[in-house]
């Protein structure tokens, strides 16, 4: 693949209202599928993998899902897929040059010689993320769909939270939290001030990348906002350490949605998943 393309080609009235998002990391993946007609999920699957895992084993696990659940015969209307990974740069739109798009990563990431560097806009906010895809599974998508749209989760993360944050004093510090992952965004009056992807093992090493992240940016524990999402909930030792050293702690639900929430109950589905529908 060497550029994002949409548009894609349809073979049957049926794929006209189904929409295909697929999220791949060493650490797991999942896909989506929805009916944008009746607005209904109309598959899903997450699997999380119990060691880090390699592009090679993330690809040859991505096949046998979608097979599994007969995906590799439909066509949809759009395919979209999140790379999740550490492997990307936040850029302020004024200093960026498509010409030096290895210059943005060589400090942060190990860059081989054939790896396919792009960029995503984070729209509105006159950022751009650089970062590297799964070559592998994008190649592989293509040749099953066609024509697809692929996406950093940390371009879809950010530009979700803040259309959803309100204008607010104190920001707030958005964490999706994963098996093995987390995600923190923080955002202050409708700007983005921070993202990043962190791995973690304990509570301890969830927490001390959280304080770290806030150290950063000089942000007061009595006033900032801090709402977990995704694998966590009240009462959980990660919850609970949290609530040791930050005031304003609480679970964080999507309050405008597109899905209604009793579609969601007693299945872990993605954030990011969902909002690239």
């Amino acid at each position: 693949m060497t550029e994002k393309a949409t548009n894609i080609t349809k073979s049957n009235p049926e794929s006209d209202f189904k929409k295909l998002s697929i999220q791949v990391g060493l650490n797991g993946l999942s896909f989506c599928v929805l009916d944008t007609i009746s607005n209904k999920i109309l598959a899903f699957e997450k699997i999380t993998f119990k060691t880090s895992s390699t592009p090679y084993l993330v690809l040859k696990e991505l096949k046998a899902v979608l097979n599994e659940k007969s995906i590799t015969g439909t066509n949809f209307s759009e395919v979209v897929v999140i790379h999740k990974n550490n492997l990307f740069s936040l850029v302020p739109k004024t200093l960026f040059s498509e010409k030096e798009l290895p210059n943005y990563l060589k400090f942060n990431s190990k860059i081989m010689a054939n790896d396919h560097i792009v960029f995503d806009e984070i729209s509105n906010h006159d950022i751009v993320n650089v970062y590297i895809p799964f070559t592998n599974v994008n190649n592989y998508i293509f040749d099953l769909f066609g024509e697809f749209v692929f996406k950093h989760s940390g371009t879809v993360l950010a530009t979700t939270l803040l259309n959803q944050n309100r204008n607010s004093g104190e920001p707030v510090c958005y964490v999706q939290v994963s098996e093995k992952e987390m995600e923190i965004v923080i955002v202050s009056e409708k700007k983005l001030l921070f993202y990043n992807y962190f791995e973690f093992k304990t509570s301890e090493d969830f927490l001390y990348y959280l304080l770290f992240s806030m150290e950063q940016l000089q942000l007061n524990l009595e006033n900032v906002q801090l709402k977990l999402f995704g694998l966590v909930e009240e009462g959980d030792p990660i919850y609970e350490l949290c609530y040791k050293y930050i005031k304003n702690v609480s679970v964080f639900m999507p309050s405008n949605s597109t899905f209604p929430l009793e579609q969601l109950q007693g299945k872990e589905i993605d954030f990011t998943v969902l909002n690239s529908l």
